[in-house]
């Protein structure tokens, strides 16, 4: 053991975490697979349906914003906590959006990116031997910090039996006796699935009963379709109480660089959240603050040139995986397509979704995310580039070309 081994905090764990070479975070791994793929395959171009990002840059007139406060003497200071009049903006987001009234200033807190707040949270609950319940396949950034900070992390994997809502009813015990925070996603990456009213309902009742705080990450929140509305778990009686709500602008508003999200729950626990963000960092960049005030302001237009798009695309591409083979529902909200793996494809056995992603990647050059948390499964994004509706069409034509090429058995 060298010297850093020997400084490292021992609730990190298992130094080897450290060792890139024997653990690879998944995502590196994929995008590893998928440059080796471009490398044997220089000919043929990649197309890639593993992005998880919009692939529109922010409208001009939020950059415009952004520009001409960035000129400004008075917004070149730290922004600490934020500023009021971004908290005032997601109020009124919140009100004219999920419809969540009596809102003020004391209900929100900006964050740098959900990422960061996801990462604070545990540190204000988690203690050694406390457990976090986390649904997979998902993001795992506060189950993470959970293990950080000495807790422990139980999965609840997101089936399709179970519309892929996590199965509360059958939680162990002894696990449930020691769990302090569930995290839920709806719409949910990478299923695509929405939360009912019903179902909310449900689970701050459950939630309740259990003494379980409940984080509800609304990344894709504004990202519904076919006449379904965006749902809060904050317009359920009581919610408020035990639940903190992540709201993000990078996926509805195209702002992914800027880093700029918000929460919103009771008095009591955004203090709590501010007072730890307050010993982390100093607050968005003041101009960027502005810009997002806008954006939110402006919700409607920017988000339904998104919902207009990615409709589109979800109608095109579900039409041709559906020739192809594939068993695919459109999904309720966010962007990505959620499809069950092939079998195989001509005398090759799919035995997991990762095989299923590396033969397709590396014989028809089409990069997917696979995820085998609960039966084996294919992500697939329609944030892909194109410049118009003529280049999605050809897009499509082109991966039903690679696709059939594969003899895939389904």
């Amino acid at each position: 053991m060298d010297f850093i081994d020997s400084m490292i905090s021992e609730r990190l764990g298992d130094l080897s975490f450290f060792n890139t070479s024997t653990r690879l975070y998944k995502f590196e791994k994929l995008k590893k697979m998928t440059n080796d793929a471009k490398i044997n395959n220089p000919d043929t171009p990649l197309i890639n349906m593993g992005v998880g990002e919009p692939d529109k840059i922010a409208d001009s007139s939020i950059v415009d914003v952004l520009c001409r406060e960035s000129h400004k003497n008075e917004n070149r200071f730290y922004a600490d906590n934020g500023i009021f009049e971004f908290q005032e903006a997601a109020c009124r987001f919140m009100k004219n959006v999920y419809h969540i009234d009596n809102l003020t200033c004391e209900n929100v807190m900006h964050g740098i990116g959900s990422k960061s707040i996801l990462a604070m949270i545990p540190i204000g609950f988690i203690n050694p031997g406390d457990i976090c319940l986390m649904t997979v396949p998902g993001y795992p950034i506060m189950g993470t910090y959970t293990k950080f900070l000495g807790g422990e992390v139980y999965n609840l994997p997101l089936c399709e039996e179970n519309n892929f809502f996590p199965d509360l009813e059958n939680i162990p015990k002894n696990i449930l006796k020691r769990s302090k925070l569930l995290y839920i996603n709806y719409p949910n990456n990478p299923t695509g699935q929405i939360a009912t009213k019903e179902y909310y309902e449900y689970l701050v009742d459950f939630c309740r009963k259990n003494k379980i705080f409940i984080i509800s990450d609304m990344a894709y929140g504004a990202l519904t379709y076919d006449g379904h509305k965006p749902l809060s778990i904050l317009s359920v009686d009581g919610a408020m109480d035990l639940c903190l709500e992540i709201h993000s602008l990078s996926k509805s508003f195209n702002m992914t660089g800027f880093r700029m999200a918000f929460v919103v729950g009771s008095p009591k626990t955004i203090k709590l959240y501010s007072t730890i963000k307050g010993h982390t960092d100093s607050g968005q960049f003041i101009p960027i603050q502005k810009a997002a005030s806008f954006a939110l302001d402006h919700y409607e237009k920017f988000i339904s040139e998104n919902i207009e798009r990615y409709s589109r695309r979800f109608d095109l591409l579900i039409d041709v995986l559906r020739k192809i083979g594939f068993r695919v529902e459109k999904p309720k909200g966010g962007f990505y397509l959620y499809v069950p793996i092939p079998k195989g494809a001509g005398d090759v056995v799919f035995n997991s979704a990762e095989d299923a992603f590396a033969y397709i990647l590396n014989n028809a050059m089409l990069s997917t995310v696979p995820w085998d948390d609960c039966d084996a499964y294919l992500r697939l994004s329609v944030t892909y580039e194109a410049y118009n509706k003529e280049d999605e069409i050809s897009l499509m034509k082109e991966i039903y070309n690679r696709l059939t090429a594969l003899d895939l058995k389904f």
